[in-house]
């Protein structure tokens, strides 16, 4: 009866080590994706009109700011000269006038930052979105089963380094990047 149930239980676990024994050895490949998704062809180009973009902001931002810093200047001088007296009618309104001019250029610069940053997270979207693919595309012509991010590897060898073919593939299924987001939707008030 012992033996019986011995030979059940190993008829049992034979399949199992049967299986566990059809593991493919593994075949690995390393891809620095952040370096493949800027190193690619319409990845660099998509990153300088960034550049570009961003050096345009901070150009508009400097000749908003310095008009209103002189202005700003003239109007601390003539409260000072008050030495502690209420400035007087046309002075307040100039004051009032000049907040007015502050508060509309902020509101300018923050409408442009934030296509900027609009702009930037469409870019990073579009290289994200092929990057995966890229990658799935050299792990299959590697027949890899194994895919690590350079990132998250404490080293590894440069033979298992695919970054390069990961960069080429994204050239070949990327040509171009978008490098202006679309509109945002208008949001329309909800009807009662």
């Amino acid at each position: 009866m012992k033996k019986l149930a011995l030979a059940a239980v190993a008829a049992t676990l034979a399949p199992q080590a049967a299986l566990a024994q059809n593991v493919p050895a593994p075949v690995i490949i390393v891809v620095d994706s952040n370096k493949a998704g800027t190193e690619c062809t319409a990845c660099k180009t998509a990153l300088a009109q960034l550049q570009q973009q961003a050096q345009a902001l901070q150009t508009y931002r400097t000749q908003l700011a310095t008009p209103l810093q002189t202005e700003g200047q003239q109007l601390q001088t003539a409260v000072d000269a008050l030495k502690g007296k209420q400035p007087d009618a046309a002075l307040q309104a100039r004051i009032n006038a000049f907040g007015n001019k502050q508060s509309q250029a902020e509101q300018q610069v923050q409408a442009r930052a934030q296509t900027f940053e609009r702009n930037r997270a469409y870019v990073l979207q579009q290289i994200r979105t092929r990057i995966a693919p890229a990658i799935q595309a050299v792990q299959a012509r590697r027949k890899a089963n194994l895919v690590l991010d350079a990132s998250g590897t404490a080293g590894f060898s440069p033979a298992l380094d695919v970054t390069t073919d990961v960069t080429a593939e994204l050239n070949r299924t990327l040509p171009s990047i978008a490098t202006t987001a679309p509109a945002q939707a208008q949001q329309t008030p909800q009807g009662r």
